[in-house]
């Protein structure tokens, strides 16, 4: 077969699409595929060789497109390679529009997808193009400042592209490592961009002799990273995804042993589950939590392998996460813990299905020593079985438990099936709970596969079918909506893979039959019953769902949305069920559907459709037999009744009749081979009931002649049985239950096709001469008004039109298609006349005659689109065949093992898509003719037609791409000022039209020059139109939805559209590639020059039209007759007009400047935005050297570290023009943090440098505007007094858009305007108002950043004029403004060299906390300070440690704000302190010694017993108070600073936490309450963010030890505290805690120690410490822990002596009693530990426990709440749990749980 095929090609194709190979007419498509592909070769190269991007190069890409949906990739190698590489170049070309680069990029996504085709030998990329692309769009320079505008999807498809062309070089890694090195600064965003390249770049796909060049070079750096980083930082995220691809490529390469407990832990951690009572999160934790999707990859990568580590953790995770998927648990962490639960079942099966069943690939294969078990898999599925049957009911709904146990059941179908049975059973039997049904059916579907499969692990599955058939039967139940849908899903799934044959005859005949085989064959013999006993169900439905008498009166004949799904669930499943049948079943069940048919008469709208349905299933599956009974029967009682002749001219038709017409419609839906036989009765009826008056009668008559000629003239399969020909009888050598659950075979599917015999042509051409031309005479004559019909009879004939157009559709040739017979000809030709006719003459006599319109509207939209089938239809069947398709998938063994009926849908499927898309949409006269009919039809009287007219034309203009520039000329006419005859509905209708829908093509924005340069004037114009009102809201509303429509799709469009020679190589080697030889030849040399020619004209042309679109709205724009809005619509569309690739006309640049000082804000605003651009596109580029950093004189001479001369040193700052001249600034903050990079760029020295300072004569003309206007005293006074008005009060924040301006100006000019700006910034400075203090930080900001090649003089100047204003600011500055000037310091220092700035620095150093002016100006000045700081990072050591020196002593300020700025400075202090792996530790200020430092001052706090009480008083009383005070108001400092490191930091700094949390403890509040003064809040909140920390494994001893010391103190506050801590703490690092054998026994004898303390309360704490732990499996209830309990429990206590009234009452000695009590609090622990569930030990507990009930309180009170506990949480599922106990406990626990001491 593969063979022939070869020879026929003459190629061996890479991967076809197999489902070719089944139609019927396969022998004709290799010759026409071969066709096709030598065009595309051909025409493409020519294309590229021609230059002729657009449409050359486009066109033929989207024809291969095309192609490989039809054939999937079937060229040869050495094409697919050509193919890729001419994309890649086409992708990769620089100034290519981003319209363009997306399509090509998707095309290559497709091309690359399948990996397996191209081996690393076969196809290597190039890496550094792609970055280029990606750095050019994703970190776009110009993109902020509206000079290019990216369309919103070109960051996916990007990555997508990247990751598909992972085909790099081997030397990639290295150069790649080299590149982003240097990036990897952790306090800068820098960080994230170098980990996101990581992520996407670095090759993990190497074979293991490259390792070395490949995963080796960097995964010890990066891991020790990641373990070292404890606070998630956004950019781990990309490292865990990086991490997750490498196990995955490499599995078996890499030992992850060592960090397996870690790995665990952060993933618990990143599900962000509540644990303990009072918890707080760190925001930061949900936002860049880890991804679900790469966990899962990277656990199951991890499993298996000699060491059974993983396996063993995520038992432990799904342990401990068990009781969070109970259905009485909700939050919103559960979306995320469902999506682990369905993914990572199907992970595991992928890696299975690639290592077991995979066709092996060139990429790495799995060492033996790593493959997956039997073992591994049963321990996976055993690990995870809890879990998904729990999550089976949880309030998500159970679709993921479903998809879960799909997979688990593939794995091992004995261990999930039977507890999934076990569930099944008795919530069929339930009446009361319905949810319970759903839900189990639901997953009973998902894993019915394996159920009736069977096979060696699971023999007996398949005898659960009848029983489960059985018993579902009651879910049809018309009461019950949701039950009877899943009801029937059920049926029908577990059908479609069964034969229902009676074999119980087997029995007796055969002798070679296993036991389960004989017990099926025994049980087949009730399928008969079974499928009787449904048809009575349906029944019983339908009668129920009669259409009401209530509802005949009103207007809804249509059924409504459940009735119309129960109709689709019914017949379906009913057909289903018939098609599986064998032959004698089928004869009772067709007889028993004819007799209910026939005896009764239905209503046509409900019950009738829903019978008519069984009846249309059963003549479906055995034609022959069914139409014996039906058609005869039909045709009888229509001839009977319609013989009088006042029947036919009746409005309302007879019930019977009308039902017998709707009957006979539906069961002429068979092979047309079958109707041919009865061909007399047919057009005997047709030509009765056609012309009936009745609009129904005669709609029912159409529909019949639809369906007969559809039937006769497309090609389609017969039946769709699950055994290939057929359900046979069992026979010696067949038994039908053998194939059972079996997929069906790819390779012998035998389809019986009907392909439309010419016999049937014939057929269906007489029906068409008989039916169709008297209508189309009849109308011919209507339209010439020779002939006066009513309107009813001209919507009948076009009734009949469409129909016969719908049914005979397929075989009708195409438009104006070569004549085949005479008669087809004439039949297209007379049609379309006539439409065009048609339309005319009812839009002109009659166009409110709207159903004509609407039945004309569907024929002009068949005639564009039908090909046998629509678009929309074909659409929504691939999506439920894809949905099908997922949930019976069966991917343990891939390859397409699909039931049969599903495999041949696929191929009706592939069929239909070839005849939608094969004949191609050529665009010819008469579809331009028809699509201007439809415009004419858009622009009508009556909204209804125009809306429905709109929806086709924006369907026309999605499949014939060139219309569109027919169209819209013809649309822009409607809205032209100067024409008179245009009426507002066409105003209207041209408007929408231009508007387009949600999905479909916009035309006001296509991406060609030609279409927006005419339609944007147009739309602005269109203001001085007469029709144009603005007091009609709803035009309103359409021109800001065109507008916004227009802001929001524009994309930059092109002007360059040159091809690189590289590209042309290429596609000349593709002109040389045979097997197809392409069929254009290659361009000669003259062709080529001509064709350069024309691609440069084009780029001129393109600017050409640009200009004038730009000269052509700023007319508009000068026009004084346009409305307002149209004016601002004309302005935001100038805005879009703003590039990087090409200068503004200077027209445009006067207009935005002049607007700077429009009336209107909105204008303003744009101007501003625009003016920063264009300051952009005139800004002159400075020249860079590109520099050796070891080369450079300060690292040579430089005896420190190699960065040290770039960190601030107040010694050696440059303050004299030599020592500036000679200084090396280096502006970007990454450089040399962690490694130098090979190359620097730095700029060059000043004098080559452009000349500053120029005057007039020698700038360009935009820069002379710009330059005139800011020179003129009184713009400038006008500008700045809008610039400083209030907006909205309280709103004026810092604009980033202004400081743009204000940067560009000071950097394109120097000092220029200074002198006429200057008395303004001293003006604006000295008023605290917060407009008029934004407006001059604005200026400062933008005056500092743009400063930035200043030379020393002028930035001496500068900095002489500053300092004062800056203090005079600092001065001033008020509640409203702090915030504006910590934002414009920050804006100021950012990536600028910390020496350049010294005067800052110093002169902000110099004003700090003085306590003058209070202490809010302190707070605001050290907030100043510390924007400017903090974007210094790590340059800047001494000025933190000079800032910690000065602040030391001022930790005890006394006032809260400054204590929280004080806080938050000292986190930025220290953030900067970290030692992350592979960099040298900074030169910032240690933790370690400042917590040294802090301590000494706390002593008189930790070396004191008594309570801490914060009784200072809020003022700072002269005079030294006592030291006491003194701590407690440094402790309430200290406290701020470490709540807020908590969410900052990288790492937490423990050992020196660990010694400030005896304090805390003691501090901290036992109950929740708010009421507490804020340092005891301030406590708490720190205690719990601490708690959350994670932890390494060596800092786990110490923690221990320092809580097992505080645990001893006399306080009980804070022993209660150690415990609520320990349990975050443990819960969040679980697994590193698992993997120390001697942490877990400590904890463990804290908690039981804790547990006999003499306080009421740690006790009860300690025991809900101790269930916690049970329940997570971190400690495990074992025999010495129960004897523990048990022996303390049993504590003697001495008897009370009675006393005499008034004396002290001795009670029972303490000691004794809380031992007692400590014994019951540890068995209450260990029952409460397991809420859902009762393992073996529970029973004799809860007996043990109820002995107590009668103790002295605290016991009782204990017994009782824990006996109460039990029953609320083992309540739902008694029945279940009850079988747990004896009947003497059972006796014992029903009389405690309901007795009155329950009550009391």
């Amino acid at each position: 077969m593969k063979k022939e095929g070869t020879e026929l090609l003459g190629f061996v194709p890479q991967k076809e699409i197999v489902y070719n190979e089944l139609l019927p007419y396969k022998d004709k498509l290799d010759e026409e595929s071969n066709e096709i592909l030598a065009e595309i070769k051909g025409n493409l190269g020519r294309a590229v060789q021609l230059r002729e991007i657009w449409p050359g190069v486009l066109f033929w890409t989207r024809k291969l497109s095309t192609y490989m949906r039809l054939y999937g990739r079937k060229f040869s190698k050495e094409d697919h390679v050509l193919f890729v590489k001419l994309l890649y170049e086409l992708v990769t070309i620089p100034k290519l529009e981003i319209s363009m680069m997306q399509s090509f990029a998707r095309l290559l996504i497709t091309l690359l997808k399948k990996k397996e085709l191209l081996s690393r030998e076969d196809l290597e990329l190039p890496w550094r193009p792609l970055y280029e692309l990606l750095d050019r769009i994703l970190y776009s320079k110009t993109e902020h400042l509206g000079l290019n505008w990216f369309p919103s999807s070109v960051e996916a498809v990007l990555k997508a592209l990247i990751k598909n062309c992972r085909y790099f070089p081997e030397s990639a890694t290295q150069e790649m490592l080299d590149e982003w090195r240097p990036l990897m600064c952790p306090f800068n965003l820098t960080m994230q961009k170098a980990m996101g390249y990581f992520e996407l770049f670095l090759p993990t796909t190497l074979p293991p002799e490259l390792h070395d060049k490949g995963f080796k070079l960097w995964f010890d750096e990066l891991i020790s990273l990641w373990v070292s980083v404890q606070n998630l930082p956004s950019w781990e995220v990309s490292l865990v995804s990086l991490f997750a691809r490498l196990a995955n490529d490499n599995i078996g390469y890499i030992d992850w042993d060592p960090y397996i407990p870690k790995i665990f832990t952060r993933i618990l951690r990143s599900l962000n589950l509540p644990v303990g009572s009072s918890q707080m999160l760190v925001s930061r934790y949900l936002t860049n939590a880890y991804d679900i999707s790469h966990v899962v990859i990277w656990i199951s990568a991890l499993l298996g392998g000699p060491s059974k580590q993983t396996q063993t953790q995520l038992s432990g995770l799904f342990n401990s996460i068990t009781s969070f998927f109970h259905p009485s648990n909700h939050g919103r962490w559960l979306m995320k813990l469902m999506k682990l639960l369905q993914r990572l079942p199907a992970s595991v099966v992928k890696r299975l299905h690639r290592e077991r069943y995979r066709t092996p690939t060139w990429l790495t294969p799995v060492p033996e020593s790593h493959l997956l078990s039997e073992q591994d898999i049963t321990d996976f599925v055993e690990s995870m079985k809890q879990p998904v049957l729990l999550a089976m009911f949880s309030k998500t709904g159970s679709l993921d438990a479903a998809q879960a146990l799909q997979n688990l059941a593939l794995l091992r179908p004995e261990l999930v099936i039977p507890p999934l049975l076990e569930k099944t059973y008795p919530a069929m039997e339930t009446l009361t709970e319905p949810h319970q049904l759903t839900a189990t059916l639901s997953c009973m579907i998902s894993v019915a596969q394996s159920l009736l499969a069977g096979g060696q692990r699971f023999p007996e599955g398949p005898t659960h079918m009848l029983p489960l058939l059985m018993r579902a039967l009651p879910g049809v139940d018309p009461n019950d909506f949701s039950k009877c849908m899943i009801t029937f899903q059920f049926l029908a799934t577990f059908v479609t893979f069964v034969p229902l044959v009676d074999c119980s005859a087997a029995v007796q005949t055969r002798n070679d039959l296993t036991q389960v085989e004989k017990q099926l064959c025994s049980a087949s013999a009730e399928f008969e019953y079974f499928v009787l006993q449904f048809i009575d169900r349906c029944f019983a439905l339908i009668e129920m769902s009669t259409l009401e008498q209530t509802r005949e009166e009103m207007e809804t004949e249509k059924m409504t949305n459940l009735e119309s799904l129960v109709e689709l669930g019914l017949s379906s499943t009913f057909c289903t069920i018939l098609i599986q049948c064998s032959m004698e079943i089928f004869q009772v069940a067709l007889e028993k559907v004819f007799n209910f048919a026939t005896t009764n008469i239905f209503e046509t709208h409900v019950a009738g459709r829903m019978v008519a349905d069984m009846c249309r299933a059963a003549t479906k599956c055995h034609p022959a037999e069914a139409l014996k009974l039906f058609l005869p029967h039909c045709c009888n009682v229509i001839l009977q009744i319609s013989d009088n002749e006042e029947v036919l001219n009746e409005e309302e038709l007879d019930k019977e009749l009308m039902w017998n017409l709707q009957l006979f419609s539906e069961v002429t839906r068979v092979g047309g081979d079958q109707l041919l036989v009865y061909r007399s009765q047919l057009v005997q009826i047709l030509q009765l009931t056609l012309h009936l008056k009745c609009k129904q009668g005669y709609n029912l008559a159409c529909k019949l002649l639809y369906h007969i000629l559809r039937s006769m003239s497309i090609i389609y399969p017969r039946e769709y049985c699950s055994v290939p020909g057929g359900v046979q009888q069992h026979s010696d050598t067949y038994l039908p239950i053998k194939d059972w659950g079996q997929p069906g075979d790819l390779f012998n599917l035998d389809i019986q096709w009907h392909v439309p015999s010419t016999e049937e042509k014939e057929f269906v051409f007489y029906l068409l001469d008989l039916l169709l031309k008297p209508e189309l005479q009849r109308l011919q004559e209507y339209t010439q008004g020779e002939q006066d019909i009513s309107r009813d009879e001209v919507l009948q004939s076009l009734s009949i039109v469409q129909n016969c157009l719908l049914g005979a559709g397929s075989l009708l040739p195409p438009l104006q298609g070569e004549p085949l017979k005479k008669q087809q000809k004439s039949f297209i030709l007379t049609f379309l006349t006539l439409m065009f006719i048609c339309t005319d003459h009812i839009l002109e006599h009659s166009e409110d005659d709207i159903k004509s319109l609407f039945s004309i509207i569907k024929i002009i939209n068949d005639l564009l689109h039908f090909k046998g089938s629509h678009k929309h239809e074909f659409d929504s069947r691939w999506r439920s065949f894809s949905l099908v398709k997922n949930s019976m998938e069966n991917k343990l063994h891939g390859s397409k093992q699909h039931i049969r009926a599903l495999l041949i849908d696929r191929v009706v499927l592939q069929h239909e898509l070839r005849n939608l898309t094969k004949e191609g949409c050529c665009y010819r006269s008469v579809h331009q003719d028809l699509i201007n009919d439809l415009l004419r039809l858009s622009t009508s009287h009556y909204s209804q037609v125009r809306s429905k007219a709109q929806n086709v034309l924006f369907t026309a203009l999605g499949t014939y791409s060139l219309c569109c520039r027919d169209v819209y000329p013809a649309v822009l006419e409607y809205l032209d000022p100067d024409r008179t005859d245009v009426t507002q509905q066409q105003f209207k209708g041209a408007l929408y039209c231009l508007l387009g829908n949600r999905s479909g093509i916009c035309l006001a924005n296509l991406q060609y020059w030609d279409c927006i340069t005419l339609t944007w004037p147009a739309i602005i114009r269109s203001g001085m139109s007469p029709c144009m009102s603005l007091e009609k809201p709803s035009v309103v509303r359409l021109f800001d939805d065109l507008a916004d429509k227009i802001h929001r799709q524009y994309e930059t469009i092109g002007v360059d559209f040159s091809i690189p020679e590289s590209c042309v190589d290429v596609a000349l080697k593709m002109m040389k590639s045979s097997n197809p030889e392409p069929t254009p030849c290659a361009a000669s040399e003259q062709e080529e020059l001509e064709g350069r020619k024309r691609q440069e004209q084009k780029n001129k042309d393109s600017v050409q039209k640009y200009e004038k679109l730009v000269a052509d709205l700023l007319d508009c724009l000068h026009d004084r007759n346009l409305p307002w809005k149209f004016k601002q619509i004309a302005v935001g569309f100038l805005s879009l007009m703003l590039r990087d690739d090409h200068p503004l006309p200077s027209s445009a640049v006067f207009f935005f400047i002049e607007s700077l000082n429009h009336d209107s804000l909105l204008v303003r605003n744009v101007a501003i935005s625009a003016v920063s651009g264009i300051l952009k596109q005139l800004k002159r580029p400075h020249k860079k050297v590109a520099v050796n950093p070891y080369d450079l004189p300060e690292l040579k001479t430089s005896l420190q570290p190699d960065n040290q001369w770039l960190q601030y040193d107040s010694s050696r700052l440059p303050r004299s023009q030599q020592d500036w001249d000679e200084c090396c600034f280096i502006e970007k903050t990454h450089w040399g943090y962690s490694t130098w990079p090979r190359t620097l760029m730095l700029y060059a020295p000043p004098d080559e440098q452009p000349k500053q300072g120029k005057t007039r004569q020698e700038m360009n003309e935009s820069e002379q505007i710009i330059y005139d206007h800011f020179s003129d005293q009184q713009f400038i006074d006008q500008f700045i007094h809008y610039l400083s008005l209030e907006d909205r009060k309280g709103r004026d924040l810092f604009s980033p858009r202004r400081f743009c301006l204000f940067k560009g100006l000071f950097r394109n000019f120097d000092d220029a305007f200074l002198p006429l700006l200057k008395p303004h910034m001293e003006r604006l400075v000295a008023d605290s108002h917060e407009s008029t203090q934004c407006c001059v930080a604005e200026i400062i900001s933008g005056l500092i950043r743009g400063s930035k090649h200043w030379s020393y003089s002028k930035v001496e100047k500068l900095w002489a004029l500053l300092c004062p204003l800056l203090r005079k600011a600092l001065s001033n500055i008020t509640i409203e403004t702090y915030a504006d000037w910590g934002t414009c310091i920050a804006t100021a220092c950012e990536s600028r060299d910390p020496r350049k700035l010294h005067w800052l620095f110093e002169m902000l150093m110099e004003s700090l906390v003085t306590g003058e002016g209070g202490s809010f100006m302190d707070a605001c000045r050290l907030y100043v300070l510390q924007g400017g700081l903090a974007q210094q990072e790590w340059r800047v050591p001494e000025l933190l440690h000079r800032l910690l020196q000065y602040l030391e002593p001022k930790l005890t300020q006394v006032y809260k704000n400054v204590r929280e700025r004080m806080g938050s400075v000292l986190t930025y202090i220290f953030m900067i302190d970290v030692n992350l792996p592979h960099t040298q530790p900074t030169m910032s200020p240690r933790i370690a010694e400042f917590t040294e430092r802090v301590l000494a001052r706390l002593k008189p706090l930790t070396e004191g017993e008594e309570e801490i009480q914060n009784h200072v008083l809020e003022e700072n009383t002269v005079g030294d108070q006592d030291e006491r005070t003194q701590a407690i108001k440094l402790l309430k400092t200290v406290l701020k600073w470490l709540m807020t490191s908590a969410g900052r930091s990288f790492s937490s700094a423990v050992p020196e936490q660990l010694r400030l949390l005896p304090l805390l403890f003691k501090i901290a509040p036992v109950e929740n309450d708010d009421s507490y003064d804020e340092m005891k809040r301030d406590a708490k909140t720190c205690l719990s963010l601490m708690s959350q920390g994670l932890l390494y494994s060596e800092q786990i001893p110490q923690v221990l030890s320092a809580l097992e010391e505080i645990s001893r103190i006399s306080s009980w506050h804070a022993r209660y505290n150690v415990l609520t801590y320990l349990q975050v703490m443990v819960f969040y690092n679980l697994f590193t805690f698992l993997s120390d054998a001697k942490a877990v026994s400590d904890v463990r004898a804290l908690v039981l120690r804790l547990l006999e303390d003499e306080q009421l309360e740690v006790r009860e704490m300690a025991a809900t410490t101790l269930s916690g732990f049970l329940q997570c499996n971190f400690l495990s209830i074992d025999e010495p822990l129960q004897a523990h309990f048990e022996a303390l429990s049993k504590t003697r206590l001495a008897k009370r002596k009675r006393r005499e009234l008034g004396s002290v009452v001795d009670m029972i000695s303490s000691a004794d009693l809380v031992r007692r009590h400590a014994g019951v609090l540890g068995l209450s622990a260990c029952i409460l530990s397991s809420p859902y569930d009762v393992p073996t030990w529970m029973p004799q507990i809860l007996i043990d426990l109820s002995a107590h009930l009668n103790d002295t309180q605290p016991i009782e009170m204990t017994v009782k709440k824990t006996l109460s506990d039990f029953r609320r949480t083992h309540h739902d599922n008694w029945q279940e749990h009850k079988q747990k106990f004896t009947d003497d406990q059972l006796l014992v626990l029903t009389d405690l749980l309901v007795s009155p001491c329950y009550y009391a």
